[in-house]
């Protein structure tokens, strides 16, 4: 069968309907992260960021998890719930931030300082969550770092953004593993205030994986259900949204008057959007449910170490 062939029939496939009778079929449920596309987001059983995602993870009753976001995020899920079968609609969507911390190099780095805390961000591999003694995600981070011990020195890896807003947010002095995201550390900050000029009502709302520079800036420093939150209570006409504008999708169903306006990279340039995030497509959710693969597995020793700090997370959240 030629390409030809395959997309006319693809052309044909209702997928929404198609993704609607496997999952039935199969006992599965559909998580999907705020910076899927919103075909994507509009199938899913629950949207959500991080922190939401890995409970539902853990307490759901489905025999199969199509995790629509990326490695990290599906691996955490196999980790939560190891009895569980975990799908990845593509393979591929990783994580830039994950990806900047290798293990064999952490590791290293985490032995020559024997007498810190360990505190990785969830965007981290299982190999790196397993070398870990607590997880955050961007919505806890702040309240965790504050329940450790003072007297304890603390790692903060792999975003060094989001462990220097922890720091300046807590007083704690952190060693910071030098990661970041390719999406939020491109946000220029005179290309937002150029968007401030043209918008000036509107409210700067930023994640906290942003540089400094532009979080200073900001109205509302938040993770991703943070944001929502607050442009869903708050009265401003318009916000400039500093994060992966899939979140978007969401805040225009929340609060449907309001415009919502994608913070540039630069000054002639909109694209913000995460490469990997994007990679996962209905039809590729619908042909990981059809197939039962890309599967995710996580070694028996890797996943029993990491279930650790990521139940120490859940349980200090």
């Amino acid at each position: 069968m030629t390409n030809t062939d395959n997309a006319a029939i693809a052309e044909r496939i209702d997928y929404v309907a198609e993704i609607d009778r496997l999952r039935k079929e199969t006992n599965a449920v559909i998580l999907a992260h705020y910076y899927q596309i919103p075909e994507i987001q509009d199938v899913a059983d629950i949207v959500g960021d991080s922190l939401e995602l890995a409970r539902r993870a853990k307490d759901t009753d489905a025999e199969t998890i199509v995790f629509c976001g990326v490695h990290f995020m599906a691996e955490t899920a196999k980790i939560l719930s190891p009895d569980r079968r975990v799908l990845l609609p593509d393979l591929d969507a990783g994580c830039s931030l994950a990806d900047s911390a290798p293990a064999p190099l952490f590791k290293r780095f985490v032995e020559s300082r024997p007498d810190h805390t360990v505190v990785s961000y969830i965007n981290c591999s299982a190999a790196v969550k397993a070398l870990s003694d607590v997880i955050v995600t961007s919505s806890n981070a702040e309240k965790i770092v504050r329940q450790l011990p003072e007297d304890k020195p603390i790692i903060f890896a792999p975003d060094r953004n989001l462990g220097a807003y922890v720091s300046r947010q807590t007083g704690r002095e952190m060693t910071l593993w030098q990661g970041t995201c390719v999406v939020h550390e491109a946000y220029g900050e005179k290309a937002i205030l150029k968007l401030r000029e043209q918008y000036p009502d509107a409210k700067l709302v930023a994640h906290p994986e942003c540089e400094e520079r532009v979080l200073r800036r900001a109205d509302f420093i938040g993770s991703t259900s943070k944001l929502l939150a607050f442009v869903r209570d708050d009265d401003a006409p318009t916000y400039i949204v500093a994060t992966e504008p899939g979140v978007i999708h969401q805040m225009k169903k929340s609060a449907p008057t309001k415009t919502f306006v994608p913070a540039p990279a630069n000054e002639t340039c909109n694209c913000s959007d995460c490469p990997y995030m994007k990679l996962n497509t209905l039809e590729k959710v619908w042909r990981c449910m059809r197939d039962g693969e890309p599967e995710i597995i996580v070694d028996e020793e890797t996943a029993r170490r990491a279930m650790k700090p990521l139940e120490r997370m859940l349980e200090m959240s």
